[in-house]
Order: C-alpha cells, then structure tokens, then sequence
C-alpha cells in the first residue's frame, strides 16, 4: 500500500461518523430555521430566550444567531443585545411573493392569450441562469403541444430567455454572455456579439423572437413583465409550431403578446 493510500484510509471517515455527522448537520438546520420561527413570533430576542426555547445550552444558541446574522437573516440590535429577523428574510420573501403574485395575476392573461391566438402560451421567470415556466394554458391549436409547465430552458434559445436576458444588470448578463453558450440546434445563436446586438433589438421593439434555436420544428415570441418599480419580473410568451407561427405571422403574435404582457405589467402595478 502506498503512503498515499494509506494517508487516505487513516483519514476516511468511518461510516457511523458519517451517519452522526449528517444528522448534527440536519439537526442544526433544523434550529436555525427554528430560530426564524421563534423571532416571528416574538418579534424579537435574546440569547437566553432562544436557548430555552430550544432547549439548548446558550453556546449552541449562540452559535446558530451568529450564522444567521452572518447570512443576514437575523439582526441584532446593539443596545439591547436582543436578536430580530434581518433584511435577508425580506429578500427571500419577496422573491417568493413576486413569483406568487405573477402567478395568481396572470392566470387569466395567460389563458385569455392562448385563447385568443390559439396557441400555447406561457409565463417564465429567470432561475439563476435559466427561465423556468411557471404557467401554461393552452388554445385551440396546441392540443398536442408539449408541456412546457416547470420546464427550465436557457436564456439564450428561447424568447422567454432573451427577454430576461436583455434586461438583467448590464455586469451580470455580460457574465452570461462571456460563458460558452451550448448549441442546440443549427440556428441557435451562440455568439457573443451576435447575441449582444439581438438582446439591444429586444429592449428596442419590446419583445423578442426564437425560430427553431431549442428545438427544430419550434417558434416563440415573449414579451417582458413589469412590477411596480419597472423590473422585470418575467416573460409572457406564445409558442407553436413553424408551420403555424410563420415568419410572416410571428410579428403579429409578438405584437399581441407584448400588448398582453402590458396588460400583466399593470395589474403587478406597473404605471399605475
């Protein structure tokens, strides 16, 4: 046996080591998240609360507050020395909220869209570096369509994924962009330059366009969503096959769907 591999066997974790330690592990998740519940509740409190709550030794308490604050979950105020959710939960709330919200208002947009063109038509929002569909209805031409409900597509083959794109923080889609773009099909754009001056084409007219860049045999055109304060917030799309969504033909679908994906954007609050 060579020093390596015997290096390796003396540090190898024995099984039953491995066993408690993912049980601390989720042990200790599940204090944390204990620690939010209680500072819910309580509005706010000490060390000395939060341990006899859990019934856990002060140290422990203690520990699981500094994480939480290190991650911005929890606050403590300086003067009283007691502990009270922080500026994350807010974030993370809001996140939720704002896709719960895009969700329950544009149930109707969406079916009223599918039903007006007769295709099927979606709502996406941005998931790290992809869209996720998280609405679908469909009209009276895509009975067999696919199913496109959870479905994560990338940002870039997609129209839904372009409108996203186009309007994240210029230094975060530049990241996007500057990474090595998969391609799926003969017409996907991968691009760098090419997907830059298309991306400036979709804030311009205000919807974007995607004829058999993920799948052959596939057209889209989506629209962005607005809340409030302008951000977007999602992409109201309408899909089909090429044969039905022709060249001459896309444009208009766009043209509806943009004016539909406005018609969202206010009920969310958007110029209002």
């Amino acid at each position: 046996m060579s020093r390596t591999q015997e290096k390796a066997d003396h540090t190898e974790e024995p099984p039953e080591k491995a066993g408690r330690s993912t049980v601390s592990a989720v042990q200790s998740v599940d204090r944390a998240v204990s620690v939010l519940e209680i500072l819910a509740r309580l509005g706010e409190a000490g060390v000395t609360e939060i341990a006899d709550e859990l019934e856990v030794h002060k140290s422990t308490a203690s520990r699981l507050l500094g994480v939480l604050e290190n991650r911005g979950l929890v606050t403590q105020a300086k003067d009283r020395g007691k502990y009270f959710l922080g500026a994350g939960v807010l974030r993370l709330a809001g996140a939720a909220a704002v896709r719960l919200d895009i969700s329950q208002e544009g149930v109707g947009v969406c079916r009223e869209l599918a039903d007006e063109l007769g295709e099927t038509a979606n709502i996406a929002v941005l998931d790290d570096t992809a869209a996720v569909n998280i609405m679908q209805a469909r009209g009276a031409a895509s009975v067999t369509a696919q199913n496109w409900l959870g479905r994560r597509t990338p940002l870039h083959a997609t129209s839904s994924g372009k409108v996203l794109l186009a309007h994240l923080p210029p230094t975060l889609r530049e990241g996007l962009l500057a990474r090595t773009l998969p391609r799926f099909t003969e017409h996907t754009v991968t691009g760098t330059a090419a997907l830059r001056a298309e991306l400036e084409t979709v804030v311009e007219r205000g919807y974007a366009i995607a004829r058999e860049e993920l799948e052959l045999g596939l057209a889209a055109a989506a629209a962005p969503v607005r809340a409030h304060d302008g951000k977007v917030i999602g992409a109201l799309s309408v899909s089909g096959p090429v044969y039905r969504l022709a060249p001459d033909r896309l444009p208009e679908l766009a043209e509806r769907t943009a004016a539909a994906a406005a018609g969202l954007s206010r009920r969310m609050g958007y110029g209002l």
